[in-house]
């Protein structure tokens, strides 16, 4: 279980995460988002210890992470950096981590390697970009540590090795549950991963629910300037767009089936919104 209340992380004059609550419940995958600069980082730098809140409190399991070791040992935090020494060949650092991580598993460590066609002999330094995405995704996987936290781990990779990552994340996942937290750009291609979507912007929470739930409150509706206009009213509306006397209204918010009926009635066409343009739309310049 993860606790957050009113955390802060400020860089000199920079607020990074502002006051930031939230609670995490355990054995999920979340999908983290946010613009560039909104906190992401931050936030999962704090979590995995490797810097002290500068205000409020985390709590994991009720614990303060921060140089708690015990704890640390089911933490696994893998940054875009990958924190692994240049120099090292592959397979000595997965000897170094199967030494600190109690649940290593040594044959799925290899079947990772293998399906990213990455050997064991080759240095970290020769390694490509997407090759050290590779590499993160194997160390943050293989040790199934039961907090797993996964920062933009895809950066380089191609098609299918991404599609690669995805597969290989939710079967483990579904064969070891554990709680999963993957910060993302990529929101299309990994929405369906998501059992719960958090979104923070600017380091302050603008939603946390239930991906279906996020889903369903997004819906386009188009039709005649004058009927979108008098149906939006009073409602939640992200952005508009007109092309002559058509107009189509984004909406925050589910509609009931007699909201449904009524467009219906009034000639309007309904359209659900993807995940990514609902994020797009909520952490707008005009949302703010």
């Amino acid at each position: 279980m993860i606790s957050v209340r009113d955390l802060t992380v400020t860089y000199g004059a920079t607020t990074a995460v502002d006051s930031l609550t939230l609670d995490l419940a355990p054995s999920k995958i979340y999908g983290l988002l946010g613009r560039n600069g909104s906190g992401k980082t931050s936030l999962l730098s704090v979590l995995a210890a490797y810097r002290r809140a500068d205000g409020g409190s985390v709590r994991v399991d009720g614990v303060d992470p921060f140089e708690n070791a015990g704890l640390m040992r089911d933490t696994v935090f893998v940054r875009d950096t990958l924190d692994v020494p240049a120099g090292d060949r592959i397979g000595t650092v997965l000897d170094f981590h199967a030494r600190l991580r109690p649940r290593w598993d040594a044959a799925y460590a290899q079947h990772l390697l293998d399906a990213f066609g990455l050997s064991r002999r080759a240095r970290v330094s020769t390694l490509s970009r997407g090759q050290r995405s590779g590499l993160g995704v194997v160390l943050g996987l293989a040790c199934r540590a039961p907090l797993t936290l996964l920062d933009e781990v895809y950066l380089g990779m191609d098609a299918g090795a991404r599609a690669t990552f995805y597969r290989e994340l939710l079967d483990d996942y579904l064969a070891h549950p554990r709680t999963i937290v993957l910060s993302t750009h990529l929101i299309q291609e990994v929405a369906d991963l998501f059992e719960e979507v958090v979104i923070i912007d600017r380091g302050r929470l603008v939603v946390r629910e239930d991906t279906d739930t996020f889903r369903s409150r997004g819906v386009a509706v188009a039709g005649p300037a004058e009927a979108v206009e008098i149906f939006t009213s009073g409602r939640t509306v992200l952005s508009e767009q007109s092309l002559g006397s058509v107009r189509q209204a984004t909406l925050y918010g589910a509609l009931s089936a007699d909201d449904r009926r009524r467009a219906e009635t009034a000639g309007l066409s309904i359209a659900p919104v993807a995940i990514q343009d609902l994020f797009v739309h909520l952490t707008s310049e005009a949302a703010r």
